[in-house]
């Protein structure tokens, strides 16, 4: 098997590793309070209802997706673009996950499932694509003085 063959497979056990985890930890998680992403309120969920470990999933998923997507600038719109949006990706794949896992409705089940691969799909080309793209050059001190004088020192 080859290097590349080892990564990827890693990263696809890792991607399994994480959803289980998440849709592990979920089940153990209260629903968001009102105010929090993604939900304005969860005072009218029927506490013996089955949504409250859906809530959680996709609270704890939103909550990982914002924190991905919080990033600090690189000078590279490209690698900020996909900095951003592989865990915007991510997200989509992981509250599919929970659409999966605790939806009844066979049509969005299915719209889940495609949703997973092709979130997976666009994030592969865009790792790929990142690695890719030329180093983003740090400007050097004549650089910087330059560019902001108007002038070099």
């Amino acid at each position: 098997m080859s290097a590349r063959q080892m990564i990827h497979l890693s990263r696809a056990a890792l991607v399994v590793l994480l959803t289980v985890g998440l849709a592990t930890l979920a089940d153990g998680l209260e629903p968001p309070s009102s105010g929090t992403i993604g939900y304005a309120s969860t005072a009218s969920v029927d506490q013996q209802s089955g949504e409250r470990p859906f809530l959680a999933a996709n609270a704890a998923s939103m909550m990982l997706m914002m924190r991905g997507m919080s990033i600090a600038p690189t000078g590279n719109e490209d690698r900020d673009f996909v900095a951003m949006m592989i865990p915007h990706h991510q997200g989509a794949i992981d509250m599919a996950m929970a659409e999966l896992r605790y939806g009844h409705n066979e049509q969005l089940k299915r719209l889940a499932q495609e949703i997973i691969i092709t979130q997976k799909q666009e994030i592969e080309l865009m790792r790929l694509t990142n690695a890719a793209l030329t180093p983003t050059p740090t400007p050097s001190r004549g650089d910087y003085v330059k560019s902001s004088t108007g002038h070099g020192t």
